[in-house]
């Protein structure tokens, strides 16, 4: 079993099933006294589309992003919700060393032509960390 998990999430349309199942299987797999972190990265906005968005936007999104992550955390007993910027797969994958994670769930998409092309990020996870990693289909 383990004791420092992370979930990261998203709140794509559709993500809501996903995001329960890993919830679910980070719960059953946790050690009594294991923490869980629910983790969502926040993108930068481009530059050319943050000119048509009002000068609060981001403030706003992260206040409503904190809200349901902090809503998602306390459906599991020791988790807390996180919320960092940067790009999701790199992010992911640092916040897990950093904080010495030993297992990530991931929920992942059937992929589409980008992922052939660019790679999904549950498939750049997989590829790339240093600690266990449980992929839900």
């Amino acid at each position: 079993m383990y004791k420092r998990i992370v979930v990261p999430v998203v709140f794509d349309d559709g993500a809501e099933a996903k995001t329960k199942a890993a919830l679910a299987v980070a719960r059953h797999l946790a050690d009594a006294d294991a923490t869980v972190t629910v983790l969502h990265v926040l993108e930068q906005v481009p530059g050319y589309v943050a000119t048509y968005l009002p000068p609060d936007f981001v403030a706003k999104a992260r206040d409503t992003l904190e809200g349901r992550l902090s809503a998602l955390a306390a459906t599991l007993d020791n988790a807390k919700a996180v919320l960092v910027d940067g790009h999701a797969g790199r992010t992911i994958l640092d916040w897990a060393h950093d904080n010495e994670s030993d297992l990530i769930v991931i929920a992942s998409h059937h992929p589409g032509m980008q992922d052939l092309i660019i790679g999904s990020t549950a498939a750049h996870v997989v590829r790339h960390a240093q600690c266990a990693v449980h992929v839900l289909r």
